[in-house]
């Protein structure tokens, strides 16, 4: 039942993101907004990671608590994104994105600090528990695609805000299981908790390979849907290659953990890297659905990889103690200050170069590639990667 209890909280939670991702730079598109703005607003809503993660992560680990934040975090995250309903313009919808992603951002490295720790505790697969979130951002992704062909835009709002509702009252159902407290008499302050994880030069340079290759995929997270439009596909078949490369994704994430064995965390993360290399290279170069279809294929190793070997290197190397506060400082500095920095002139970038935008993104993966090679480490005896080394 624990796993279950997860799998539904991750699918709930992926099913907004399915529908969001794809299709939410239109929606804000219908709002009035242009290539460069919807840049901003995508940077500004990711900058909040920032902000809001380290500091309710810390909380969580000075508390122990998972569960209470999670449903505290997902009733206001809902509250705030019915405010989109009236926001037309640049600054109205700015201002709600801020204050929806301040709340909605800590969900996940929270979720997943507690299904790793329940994983080591009950002997759970990670990777089979997270698929699930991957199923149902295929059904928001195609499932979106078909109901929107020949419908009105608000149609992603409304899918939108009742899959926000469905993660809130997930939230409730989730096993209410506390970390162990800090072992000091004093629970340390939160900047205590996020300095003792960034003194690790180990796993700053972790964060850097791990970074490039996920802001790699900024010009088409933004603006993937609103190119393959121009270039003549449908909504329906736009959907449909979101959901494949997701597929790719779970049938990555079902064979996870013999890969992690296999290769360890850091070399999953180098072929993520390589992956990406060739995958925004030729996405570049070609629009011909054909091309498309194969390269969409790559994205199981590059996000699927990428994050199954970063949540592996953060639960093996960080003492459990620190671990939200060690997610969170990861998501604050890929998903959070990466792809805000990296969505700030992705506007600017597409706008001008159009699908060559895609190339610098090439570049990006290949160099995040290379530093995630650098901290391999050569298997213990019982095939386990040694990349934990002193922390020095």
């Amino acid at each position: 039942m624990t796993a279950v209890r997860l799998a539904t909280y991750y699918g709930v939670i992926f099913l907004v993101i399915g529908v969001m991702l794809p299709f939410w730079p239109l929606w804000m598109s219908s709002r009035g907004l242009g290539p460069e703005e919807i840049g901003v607003v995508m940077a500004v809503g990711m900058m909040m990671k920032v902000f809001a993660n380290p500091l309710v992560a810390g909380f969580a680990d000075r508390t122990g608590e998972r569960k209470r934040p999670l449903i505290a975090l997902s009733i206001i995250a809902g509250a705030a994104f019915s405010m989109f309903y009236g926001a037309q313009g640049f600054w109205p919808v700015l201002l709600v994105t801020m204050a929806f992603f301040f709340f909605w951002s800590p969900l996940m490295p929270i979720i997943e600090t507690l299904t790793m720790q329940l994983g080591r505790n009950q002997d759970l697969d990670y990777g089979r528990i997270r698929l699930w979130g991957s199923l149902t951002f295929i059904i928001g992704a195609w499932g979106m695609g078909w109901l929107l062909t020949g419908r009105d835009i608000d149609l992603v709002y409304w899918a939108t805000f009742g899959g926000t509702l469905a993660v809130a009252a997930a939230a409730f159902f989730l096993p209410d299981v506390n970390a162990a407290a800090p072992s000091n008499e004093k629970s340390p302050e939160v900047q205590t908790l996020i300095l003792t994880v960034l003194k690790d030069r180990t796993f700053l340079v972790f964060i850097a390979a791990a970074g490039l290759i996920q802001t790699s995929h900024i010009i088409y997270y933004a603006f993937g849907t609103i190119h393959w439009q121009k270039s003549g596909l449908s909504e329906f078949v736009i959907g449909a290659l979101w959901a494949e490369g997701v597929v790719a994704e779970i049938l990555l994430f079902i064979w996870g953990e013999k890969l992690i064995r296999r290769f360890g965390a850091a070399r999953l993360i180098a072929l993520a890297g390589l992956a990406g290399l060739i995958r925004w290279g030729f996405t570049g170069m070609t629009d011909d659905l054909g091309a498309l279809v194969v390269l969409q294929a790559l994205h199981g190793l590059t996000f699927g990889a990428a994050h199954l070997g970063a949540i592996h290197f953060i639960a093996r190397r960080m003492d459990p103690a620190i671990a939200a506060t060690a997610q969170s400082v990861y998501a604050a500095a890929v998903m959070g200050l990466g792809f805000g920095l990296a969505s700030s002139f992705s506007g600017h970038l597409y706008a001008t170069q159009g699908a060559a935008a895609y190339l610098p993104m090439a570049i990006m993966a290949g160099a995040g590639g290379v530093l995630a090679y650098m901290l391999r480490r050569p298997p213990d005896e019982n095939g386990q990667d040694r990349y934990l080394g002193s922390g020095a």
